[in-house]
């Protein structure tokens, strides 16, 4: 079946899951995401495409991540292509000693000495531009994995709708998700250490990031004109060579609850 060119809300569904690499013994991390993408690609690479699923490098090389390669109705079939995937790439990793670890952070791991950022492709210039103004060797950016649900909408009636219910959701999630309690190899106090760290790591520019619950913004023009132009006019003291694009740039909620139009 050809799928349409757009989605009605609730037609499909993409799926991201972020997954650390580390040792097999340790647990400690791994810094090899670009030698296993190039095990399959036969080159350094960021994304290597197989069937429903697409493997791709994230901002340091210790995390992978795992998404649907298009928007999907299926969830089993979904589900049983990922789980396909994790054996996949544990099977490759054995060659390292390595293996996938799942949850929100690392609960040891040093961000401020064991960061490496992806060093290949074009990717490079935005990586750069993030660690230049924001320093990325921090838990709330180099200690971060994170499960994404992508939600279709059609029109401004559909996204209003939308952005409405995921407003009500959002200040239960940390209840039902949470999976941080522990770093730098201690009890934090927090049961989602990642968002305590997560709604800081951006302070420098406010607006990327907003409130945990985003704000009441009901369509398209709404929402670029108060939500984007801002981020676009507060990113651009620190990104003259405007590599940043507002869409992506965008942190809503400190879980990601944004749109894109596009």
């Amino acid at each position: 079946m050809i799928q349409p060119s757009r989605l009605h809300i609730f037609q499909a569904y993409g799926v991201e899951l972020e997954y650390m690499i580390v040792d097999r013994k340790t647990l400690n991390i791994r810094p090899i995401a670009d030698e296993l993408l190039k095990y399959e690609l036969g080159e350094y690479g960021s994304d290597f495409e197989n069937g429903m699923v697409t493997w791709s490098n994230e901002l340091v090389l210790h995390v992978i991540e795992l998404k649907s390669t298009k928007p999907e109705s299926n969830f089993p079939s979904l589900e049983s292509a990922f789980a396909d995937d994790v054996r996949r790439i544990n099977a490759i990793l054995e060659k390292w000693d390595a293996m996938l670890l799942p949850t929100a952070a690392h609960p040891w791991m040093d961000p401020m000495t064991e960061t490496k950022l992806w060093p290949h492709s074009d990717d490079n210039a935005v990586y750069d531009t993030y660690n230049r103004v924001f320093d990325c060797r921090g838990h709330g950016w180099s200690n971060l994995q994170s499960t994404h649900l992508n939600l279709p909408f059609y029109d401004d009636e559909e996204f209003a709708k939308l952005h409405a219910a995921v407003r009500m959701v959002l200040p239960i999630l940390p209840a039902l998700c949470a999976s941080s309690p522990i770093l730098d190899g201690k009890i934090t106090g927090f049961l989602d250490t990642r968002m305590n760290y997560y709604k800081t790591n951006q302070s420098r520019i406010p607006s990327i990031t907003g409130k945990v619950v985003p704000e009441a913004v009901f369509s398209r023009r709404q929402y670029l004109n108060t939500i984007y132009e801002k981020i676009k006019n507060d990113i651009a003291p620190f990104d003259t060579d405007n590599v940043l694009n507002p869409i992506w740039v965008n942190s809503r909620a400190q879980s990601h609850a944004r749109p894109r139009f596009d």
